[in-house]
């Protein structure tokens, strides 16, 4: 009998490949069936990516798509997503610093602390707007097959926005990832929206519903910890963007872990409260070797080194984790958030 999962898909730009290399490890796996997923930023274009594929093709379409989907995100040239560095060395880490420090990155990292994306005028476009307006809507908002949970911040009230079913469209994909230092901010129905990750990295709430499986693999591509103090700007702001990203997933954790324990100590009655079990997958070595530049200008080389990651790091968890899917969480959730 196959083992249901819910999956919570992190946002983290082009480091979302390592979300594509997971997923495609899972879809390898008849024995794996996904329910549903929630997904924020480049977690929303693999979830769409993944259900839109699933139902035209199956298992077969869906990793297609997703081979589709980081084709176009690896050959994107914007001055925020250009792919000027493609194959120059061979590991992510290298690439990563490399393009850091390189004129191209600096002088538009330099630019956007002074230009906004609305001083562009007529000249702005957003780059990924030619990507997300290619998915079969029909298929991705279709009720068959996995839910799926897009997330977004309001600008106005700051509070989180999950778009489902027929609300996912263009634009719910464009507000999920909207960085807004690159972007302008994604108007829907007179509301206007960030990225999730601030809010939602991804939003675990939605997976709660009683119809769903009681197991959520969080794919997680923002280092949890980085050991040592940032001195350097760059390295400041980056680490400031991971505990933002991070903070309200740990939250979500918390409350998981709060009711875990009021289950175990029968201070809730049966069936009250739902009983949340936690997996993930993760490769924070790699991850913390690379930098906000990789998540901002992707390159294939980085690209397909994330990929390969992302699917030993599946393959592990399956190898290591398969007989707890359903019975038991496999993370530590206190040891996450303390």
């Amino acid at each position: 009998m196959a083992k249901k999962i819910n999956l919570a898909l992190q946002g983290g730009g082009a480091h979302g490949a390592f979300t594509w290399g997971v997923l495609d490890r899972l879809l390898d796996d008849d024995e794996i069936e996904i329910s549903a997923m929630s997904g924020a930023s480049a977690g929303a274009l693999n979830g769409a990516a993944l259900k839109a594929g699933l139902l035209t093709g199956g298992r077969e379409g869906a990793r297609e798509n997703l081979d589709w989907l980081w084709g176009r995100v690896g050959s994107l040239g914007d001055l925020r997503l250009t792919g000027w560095m493609t194959g120059m060395g061979p590991s992510a880490g290298a690439i990563s610093q490399a393009l850091e420090y390189s004129m191209p990155f600096t002088m538009v990292d330099a630019a956007s602390r002074v230009f906004s994306p609305y001083h562009y005028g007529p000249f702005y476009r957003n780059p990924l707007e030619s990507i997300a307006s290619r998915f079969k809507y029909e298929a991705v908002c279709a009720e068959e097959g996995p839910a799926l949970f897009v997330c977004a911040t309001n600008v106005e009230t700051g509070k989180v926005k999950v778009f489902t079913g027929s609300e996912i469209t263009t634009k719910a994909i464009l507000a999920s990832a909207c960085l807004p230092t690159s972007f302008q901010a994604i108007e829907i129905d007179g509301q206007f929206y960030w990225d999730g990750g601030y809010t939602g990295n991804p939003a675990l709430f939605p997976l709660f519903d009683k119809d769903l499986p009681d197991d959520i693999v969080v794919v997680n591509i923002n280092p949890i910890i980085r050991h040592g103090v940032p001195k350097e700007p760059r390295e400041i702001l980056n680490r400031i963007n991971e505990i933002s990203f991070n903070s309200s997933l740990l939250r979500e954790l918390r409350a998981i872990s709060f009711v875990q324990r009021l289950i175990s100590e029968g201070a809730v009655e049966d069936g009250a409260m739902k009983q949340v079990l936690v997996h993930m997958i993760a490769d924070d070595e790699l991850m913390t070797d690379l930098s906000v530049a990789s998540k901002t200008v992707p390159t294939q080389g980085v690209i397909i080194e994330l990929r390969d990651a992302g699917r030993v790091a599946a393959d592990t968890f399956l190898k290591d984790h398969r007989d707890k899917i359903g019975v038991s969480s496999s993370a530590n959730l206190a040891e996450m958030y303390e």
